[in-house]
């Protein structure tokens, strides 16, 4: 499994997360493939991408704000502004009282944009 820092985790060699072991699986896949890290990398295009956790008040659900018709309207709006060009989610956290709201877009001022809108609508909602 892999975290959105990059932290991989490869359970069938070790407990933890391990560094190493990381590298070596990837250079394992490129050998068995027989590409180099550079050819594995040649699509890739890395777009501005950020979250903000937003907290939510004392005895709110974080999934009933996600799912608040206010903030379903404000999600679905973010998805249509930056459709083709990035994608916008919320996911409430399952260990502490935020929901995170993540935007990842093309052009780094269209991706602000939608996620400071995004943002207000869930602090509205959670207020």
């Amino acid at each position: 499994g892999g975290e959105a820092s990059g932290h991989l985790l490869c359970l069938d060699r070790a407990t933890t997360g391990d560094g190493i072991i990381s590298a070596l699986q990837v250079l394992e896949v490129l050998r068995r493939r027989g590409i180099t890290l550079q050819d594995a990398l040649a699509g890739l295009s890395r777009v501005p991408q950020q979250t903000i956790n937003v907290r939510v008040g004392q005895g709110m659900s974080a999934k009933d704000i996600v799912c608040s018709s206010g903030v379903a309207t404000a999600l679905a709006g973010a998805q249509v502004a930056i459709v083709g060009r990035g994608r916008a989610f919320l996911r409430p956290s399952g260990t502490e009282p935020v929901v995170r709201v993540t935007v990842e877009a093309d052009d780094a001022g269209l991706m602000q944009a939608t996620l400071e809108r995004l943002a207000d609508a869930v602090k509205a909602a959670a207020a």
